[in-house]
């Protein structure tokens, strides 16, 4: 399976804000971004001024690599939301909060989108008590993802869900920490979804 291996620092660079790649990193003094916020390579601190495309490009990319896919999958996203009623742009981001990996991040058992897609591959996630291990695996409202006992002790997720815990969780996902259970409660309106991205120019580029 392909998958992107390079520094992860250097795309939140490219992209000139927190992607929020590195976990708990991204929120220390070692952020790339708080060093060197600039965009990488030799030319990267020189002054370019985007045309139409390129501002559309670099919304493109940056919805891929917030949720760690590649181009293949995200335009096979694209497809499906664009045959669902209601605004394109917006119900592509809900499909893509709505994997399996971006819902394991979101409820604090990953630290980042990167290690919850190890973790459901490694099948330590459960669906409704049956074990998933496919990152894109749709979640519908009402399911309820629980980690599985064999992994409840481990040291790492104890740190996860209490620094999931400080930062506060999205009003439409639920999470029990006595049962180590979540549950999607209803499908996020664009609001409810914290990402910075501008949907409506990946919608503008796709659609040439």
């Amino acid at each position: 399976m392909a998958r992107y291996t390079d520094a992860k620092c250097r795309l939140c660079r490219r992209e000139g804000e927190k992607l929020f790649l590195k976990g708990n990193r991204c929120f220390s003094a070692k952020c790339a971004i708080d060093k060197r916020n600039y965009p990488p390579g030799q030319h990267g601190q020189a002054r370019t001024k985007l045309s139409t495309y390129g501002q559309q490009l670099r919304e493109k990319q940056k919805a891929k690599r917030i949720y760690g896919i590649l181009e293949r999958q995200f335009r096979r996203y694209f497809s499906i939301a664009d045959g669902y009623r209601g605004v394109t742009g917006t119900v592509l981001l809900q499909l893509l909060e709505r994997r399996l990996d971006n819902m394991v991040y979101r409820l604090g058992i990953g630290a980042s989108r990167a290690e919850a897609r190890q973790i459901v591959r490694h099948g330590h996630i459960t669906v409704n008590g049956r074990k998933v291990n496919i990152p894109s695996y749709i979640v519908r409202p009402g399911e309820e993802i629980a980690i599985h006992e064999t992994f409840r002790a481990n040291k790492g997720l104890t740190t996860n869900l209490e620094d999931a815990n400080g930062r506060g969780r999205l009003a439409w996902l639920d999470w029990n920490p006595d049962t180590f259970t979540g549950r999607l409660l209803s499908v996020p309106s664009r609001e409810d979804i914290p990402v910075t991205v501008r949907e409506q120019l990946i919608v503008e580029l796709y659609s040439k």
